[in-house]
């Protein structure tokens, strides 16, 4: 069954020896990350005791709340922190310290209490190359990247690739006014020539020759049954692979269209499993079970159909 979310106001503290984990959002009632966590904990507990006192919640946080909610968690004992929409960038200024590749990707997904408060993390970029090799077979170094978007996401997406080693990403969106954002703040990290800008509607014709494509959604579209494709995948050869960052629903059309065209593809879940283990192993220092926050992933979306 899901877990309930909280709110902060009915918080109390953990006694001496507990330790407190949770995801951050609003809205947040949907996630399953703390089913992911508490699976891969009990399953940490059988070899490590003190496991057993650590537990992962959900936590009804708005955007106008976080800056008293963060030194309150601290203060009651929670000492790792995910967090989610809409709090990935208006976290920056509430941090003592950010590391280089969250800084590179402009937002924070994990954060990690210390002597001196907070400081950020981001593990979707792991997490995105980690569920690429998994699902695809395929190595973010070794392909020819195109990423949908313009938001948080695909920055994420665009840096976790070039960070790689990538000679060239293109990134499209239906609005070029957002691509420029998006280039200007990635351009002042990387060089500004590795990026290669288009609209959704006008496909460079040399994408269609590029080898070892690898075509990955960072939009939203998709979320809603009747989403259409963010792109026409006609054209492009069956030889591409697609991986959609969206896990509910299972298939979206974008997905459904690469299968048609005899494409390898995959979708956001082991993005999600991988970017939570790696945020778990960031607070204990331990191995990370992630086949067990897979399994409960696919159990936690089986419940929810």
């Amino acid at each position: 069954m899901p877990e309930r979310s909280l709110e902060i106001g009915e918080m109390h503290a953990f006694a001496e020896g507990q330790v407190g984990l949770a995801v951050l959002g609003c809205p947040i009632a949907h996630s399953i990350s703390p089913q992911l966590h508490n699976a891969s904990l009990k399953k940490m507990g059988e070899s490590n005791p003190r496991y057993a006192h650590w537990r992962y919640d959900k936590i009804e946080v708005s955007a106008s709340q976080l800056a008293e909610a963060l030194p309150r968690l601290a203060e009651l004992g929670y000492r790792g922190i995910n967090l989610t929409i809409p709090h990935k960038v208006e976290v920056l200024p509430l941090l003592t310290s950010v590391d280089e590749e969250a800084l590179a990707m402009g937002a924070v997904n994990t954060l990690v209490w210390g002597e001196n408060g907070w400081s950020g993390r981001n593990t979707d970029g792991y997490g995105l190359e980690q569920g690429v090799h998994e699902d695809l077979g395929v190595r973010l170094e070794d392909s020819s990247i195109l990423i949908l978007g313009a938001g948080g996401a695909a920055r994420a997406a665009t840096a976790q690739c070039l960070l790689r080693g990538c000679e060239t990403v293109w990134l499209g969106n239906r609005s070029l006014d957002r691509l420029a954002g998006v280039t200007e703040a990635l351009g002042n990290v990387f060089e500004s020539h590795r990026i290669r800008t288009f609209a959704l509607s006008e496909l460079p014709p040399e994408i269609e020759d590029l080898e070892d494509l690898l075509v990955i959604n960072a939009t939203s579209l998709g979320l809603r049954e009747k989403d259409p494709s963010p792109l026409s995948l006609a054209g492009l050869s069956s030889d591409t692979k697609v991986y959609d960052m969206i896990y509910n629903p299972p298939e979206t059309t974008l997905l459904a269209e690469a299968r048609k065209e005899g494409m390898t593809c995959g979708n956001g879940l082991s993005m999600l499993v991988h970017q939570a283990a790696r945020a778990l192993e960031i607070w204990t220092g331990d191995r990370v079970p992630s086949e067990v926050m897979l399994r409960e992933a696919k159990l936690a979306m089986e419940v929810a159909r």
